[in-house]
């Protein structure tokens, strides 16, 4: 029995995650807290500060968490309930050569988020400490990326060690950061943004936040899937989001209305805490980079039919050694292609309830759902055009009317025959 279970692919790439592989509350809470640390979130905070006073900034946080938060627990319970990974999910909504859109846009954004990710530590911690030697960045890009793939390589046992070490970690300093930089301005925090606020809305602020993390909150499913069962998988991933992501926002707007920067780093490297700011800069980046580079890992290993591990090991080569390049030249083309992904997830959320008596295996016995196809590149083209409201959840809408007229077509067909 123990030689069966070495065998097993302990990331369950092409199957469901059976009872014995599920995780306990607590270690689902710690990755996807881990998850929801992204650094890339600061840079949206400081926009939020940058445009709004305190209470605008709030009450974004607030309107944007509850839609992201909505979003990904939805997503999250589907993944704990059915045990199954995004991909997965997208052969049963999307069909078995429909499901490779999802599985291609995911890994495109994951492995491009990754290697901005990498270069999100190499660049600042190489200008501060190097001088900003192009050496020391390009060392430094390296030793990142082997450490991030290593742990993404191993799978989900790895990406628990490190979410249990840097969650704590960060959330702690991080903490004890803003509270040293808000005491050591001038007036209240309430001040400082009312000094910096410009001509953002509460809407839109609420867009950003949603966009901020919508890409990433897509591959939800690939991590609760661990989950004891569905309920768990929905609490742990609104809770992880609403303050996981929150604090990010707060890390990046303080950071912004004090030391006019957009990083946690630059505040504790302006309060003298440097080596301290090089650790939770690394741990910030790396619970998210692992995270995304598994995802990555999943779709590819959809698409070509090879081992999780092989295309990880793909994805992280790829992603650190144009690294340097995708942080410079790809940030603004990642924004757009993350309007794509919210309507991959409403659909597979959708289906997911509509046809729930389907997911009690993987298999799939239809090719292309041209509906579900049509749905996410209609949504993604409604996100991106239509300029009223957030441009995700427009995305979803178009997404969901699409699919849905689909299932009425599809239902009608049967009744002919």
């Amino acid at each position: 029995m123990t030689t069966d279970k070495n065998k097993i692919d302990i990331d369950y790439a092409s199957t469901k995650v059976p009872a014995y592989a599920r995780r306990n509350i607590v270690t689902m809470f710690m990755i996807m807290m881990g998850f929801t640390f992204f650094s890339a979130s600061m840079w949206v905070g400081k926009e939020l500060a940058d445009g709004l006073d305190f209470t605008g900034f709030v009450e974004s946080l607030i309107l944007g968490g509850v839609i992201l938060g909505l979003y990904t627990g939805l997503l999250g319970y589907v993944g704990a309930d059915s045990g199954m990974s995004l991909d997965l999910l997208a052969r049963k909504s999307f069909g078995k050569y429909g499901s490779y859109l999802p599985s291609a846009m995911i890994a495109f954004t994951q492995i491009g988020w990754f290697g901005v990710g990498v270069a999100m530590f190499a660049i600042p911690v190489a200008n501060e400490l190097l001088g900003g030697s192009i050496a020391a960045e390009w060392a430094l890009v390296i030793v990142a990326g082997i450490c991030m793939t290593a742990t993404a390589y191993f799978g989900i046992k790895s990406l628990t060690v490190v979410s249990f070490i840097a969650v704590p970690c960060v959330a702690i300093l991080g903490t004890v950061a803003m509270i040293m930089a808000v005491k050591r301005g001038d007036g209240t925090i309430v001040d400082q943004f009312a000094a910096s606020s410009g001509g953002l809305t509460v809407i839109g602020g609420a867009g950003l936040v949603v966009g901020s993390f919508v890409s990433g909150g897509t591959s939800t499913p690939n991590f609760t899937r661990f989950a004891k069962n569905g309920k768990i998988g929905m609490i742990v991933t609104i809770i992880a989001f609403l303050i996981g992501n929150s604090l990010m926002f707060f890390m990046g707007g303080v950071s912004s209305v004090f030391v006019g920067g957009n990083d946690i780093f630059d505040v504790m490297v302006n309060l003298g805490l440097f080596y301290m700011a090089i650790i939770v800069l690394g741990l910030n980046i790396w619970t998210t980079n692992d995270n995304a580079l598994y995802s990555a890992g999943l779709g590819l290993a959809n698409i070509f039919g090879a081992k999780k591990k092989t295309m990880v090991l793909i994805s992280g080569i790829f992603g650190t050694l144009t690294a340097t390049w995708l942080y410079w030249n790809f940030c603004g083309w990642l924004n757009i292609l993350n309007c794509t992904l919210p309507p991959i997830g409403i659909i597979l959320v959708v289906s997911y309830f509509m046809n729930k008596n389907d997911y009690k295996d993987v298999e799939t016995t239809v090719n292309v759902n041209w509906f579900a196809v049509i749905g996410v590149v209609a949504g993604a083209i409604a996100a991106n055009l239509i300029h009223w409201g957030i441009a995700s959840v427009n995305g979803m809408v178009v997404a969901v009317v699409c699919y849905l007229v689909g299932a009425v077509v599809k239902k009608k067909q049967l009744n002919w025959r």
